[in-house]
């Protein structure tokens, strides 16, 4: 009797760049929230304890590529994934160096999630009929004032926005003025639920927000301040309809369909 293979798994590597377990954790939990295929496998790496803790600047994000590539290329038995995510908020090098790496089977398929958070809101706005209501937008609520410019320009690059011209469904970026680690153990969870509805509520202020984007991987299990803030601001019925998008989750299901589709129509 022959037999072979028929269906493999599907082996996700989320890569955390800071070397903060317990934002790992955090990332853990946002995965295991999520309904995935029985055959898809996630796993989780952190970076080596010379990777900043959080990262909250350009240097950190230089700093943090440059440690993790090579300690994955190195350590990492790339080989044995199909795809992997960076779970940085940011637009961060080691999506275009590690999307350059084999995979278990040719080049990995990579996203970050800044890329996914991206993706899923515009996949998901709402299209009002024409020339009735201003376009529905969305937003990105996120830690240090940095970010603001970072992420900005980021949107306009990769969507290959002129930054001149009007984007009428973006409605920009707010901070908290917290750092990443701050959102895990780093401060007092009263503080972080004021600067967090507040950024929230600034950013919604900007008018027909649909979608609100956490623009950091220390923010996951956070929703419900969002929510909160989302309520408060439009009122019951339209706060629960706001949507608040995780980019782990995004990242993880954009992974999941990119693999299969590299299975399907690439040359075999």
């Amino acid at each position: 009797m022959t037999t072979y293979l028929v269906r493999r798994s599907t082996r996700i590597l989320v890569v955390n760049p800071n070397s903060s377990t317990t934002m790992s954790h955090g990332v853990e939990e946002a995965i295991r929230s999520i309904g995935l295929s029985e055959s898809t496998e996630i796993y989780v790496y952190t970076a080596p304890p010379e990777s900043p803790p959080s990262i909250n600047d350009g240097d950190d994000i230089q700093a943090s590529s440059e440690i993790v590539f090579k300690d994955l290329t190195t350590n990492g038995n790339l080989q044995q994934y199909d795809a992997a995510l960076v779970a940085c908020f940011s637009v961060h090098p080691l999506v275009e160096r590690l999307g350059e790496l084999q995979g278990s089977r040719g080049k990995l398929a990579v996203t970050g999630i800044f890329e996914a958070g991206v993706l899923a809101s515009l996949a998901l706005l709402t299209t009002p009929p024409l020339n009735t209501v201003p376009a529905r937008k969305w937003g990105v609520v996120t830690t240090g004032k940095w970010w603001e410019a970072h992420l900005t320009q980021g949107v306009n690059t990769f969507l290959g926005v002129d930054p001149r011209s009007v984007n009428d469904k973006f409605a920009g970026v707010e901070s908290t003025g917290l750092d990443a680690g701050d959102f895990h153990g780093g401060v007092d969870p009263s503080v972080i639920r004021e600067k967090l509805k507040d950024a929230t509520k600034r950013l919604l202020g900007q008018g027909a927000v649909d979608c609100v984007v956490m623009g950091c991987a220390g923010m996951a299990g956070l929703e419900n301040i969002i929510r909160s803030a989302a309520i408060e601001k439009y009122g019951p019925e339209q706060g629960h309809q706001v949507l608040i998008i995780d980019g782990v989750r995004a990242g993880i299901g954009q992974l999941e369909q990119m693999v299969r589709n590299k299975r399907m129509f690439q040359e075999v």
